[in-house]
């Protein structure tokens, strides 16, 4: 497996060994133990998700308040994402700052996102399948988000027009979630 960091503390992109034969492909998807190696809470997943997007649909940009805030490992199981994390750890040297990876069927790769960042995808595909793996249970009173255009963020999406749930173009602006902010960063 090959991993990749970023400028922005704790996101980690895995990258597994795919072993090809004329039956098709095997690779890894999850192992505890090396995963545990990079700082990953592995014994904390307590439920996956699967989500079906046609292309253009954009979702996010989500967190999950404390006490249930989520750390989340994700991946497109078919199809093509633009998966966006956003550094929202009040007082980290990277706050407001995101990276944006594409996860697809064919690169296999995984993105961590760990609790305090604000994360969303834009489907690039019909039929684009995406996995999160969460460390928290689903909350909606702890739902929260920022909203994905926001001028403040810079976020370059491919489409001009996504479609995006009226409840996500309603989050909060960034500046609106810089003055109560939920996550804060805590230097190790």
């Amino acid at each position: 497996m090959q991993t990749r960091t970023f400028d922005i503390a704790g996101l980690v992109v895995m990258t597994p060994e795919v072993f090809v034969d004329e039956r098709g492909y095997f690779f890894e998807s999850f192992q505890k133990e090396r995963y545990r190696e990079l700082g990953i809470p592995v014994d904390d997943f307590v439920q996956e998700n699967i989500s079906k997007s046609k292309k253009g649909v954009l979702r996010g940009m989500h967190f999950q308040r404390d006490p249930v805030a989520q750390g989340k490992l994700v991946q497109v199981i078919h199809g093509r994402a633009l998966d966006v994390v956003v550094d929202i750890r009040f007082g980290s040297p990277t706050y407001g700052q995101y990276v944006a990876v594409e996860l697809s069927e064919e690169n296999h790769q995984q993105l961590w996102v760990p609790i305090g960042f604000a994360h969303g995808f834009l489907a690039l595909e019909d039929d684009t399948l995406f996995s999160y793996k969460v460390t928290a249970l689903y909350s909606k009173t702890s739902e929260g988000g920022i909203c994905f255009d926001d001028p403040d963020l810079g976020i370059v999406w491919p489409f001009k027009y996504p479609l995006v749930l009226e409840k996500d173009r309603q989050l909060f602006s960034f500046a609106q979630y810089s003055g109560n902010p939920t996550f804060r960063y805590e230097e190790k």
